[in-house]
């Protein structure tokens, strides 16, 4: 048996480098290519449809959401993540490829305990995290307003 000195060794070894200014340019450029047209589809929104400001954000996320879902259903979201890293994780298309990705993964299994079971694995979490933390902050923000 091997220790853990070892254990650590052996996986350095193994482990392929990574050019980590190569990395960290590929995601700040693909996330701000995302993140640029994001804001090209909402001046589209805005300049034809004549909806408020509120509206206009939410079809705008919308879009992108159905636009990272098409893109990872295409097989496309994946190899644009292999190149930019977690520059395709950070927008919100990359919450549509979080959910995605599982569901096509384990459609064989059925769509109740395949698809739809699996579906939020990867992003559950950190809805609930984010659904746990605004009601924190929304408490506090309430009793400071209250306290005022």
């Amino acid at each position: 048996m091997i220790g853990r000195q070892e254990y650590t060794a052996l996986v350095r070894q193994a482990s392929p480098r990574t050019n980590e200014a190569k990395t960290l340019f590929a995601a700040f450029c693909v996330g701000g290519i995302i993140c640029m047209i994001g804001q090209a589809v909402s001046d589209v929104f805005t300049e034809f449809l004549p909806l408020d400001e509120k509206s206009i954000a939410a079809l705008t996320g919308m879009t992108m959401i159905f636009l990272g879902a098409l893109l990872t259903g295409v097989g496309v979201y994946d190899k644009i993540g292999y190149h930019a890293g977690a520059g395709s994780i950070v927008p919100i298309t990359g919450f549509a490829n979080s959910i995605v990705s599982p569901a096509m993964e384990f459609h064989s299994e059925g769509i109740i305990f395949g698809m739809m079971a699996r579906m939020f694995g990867v992003a559950g979490p950190i809805i609930v995290s984010g659904v746990c933390s605004s009601v924190v902050v929304g408490a506090i923000y309430y009793l400071v307003g209250v306290a005022v």
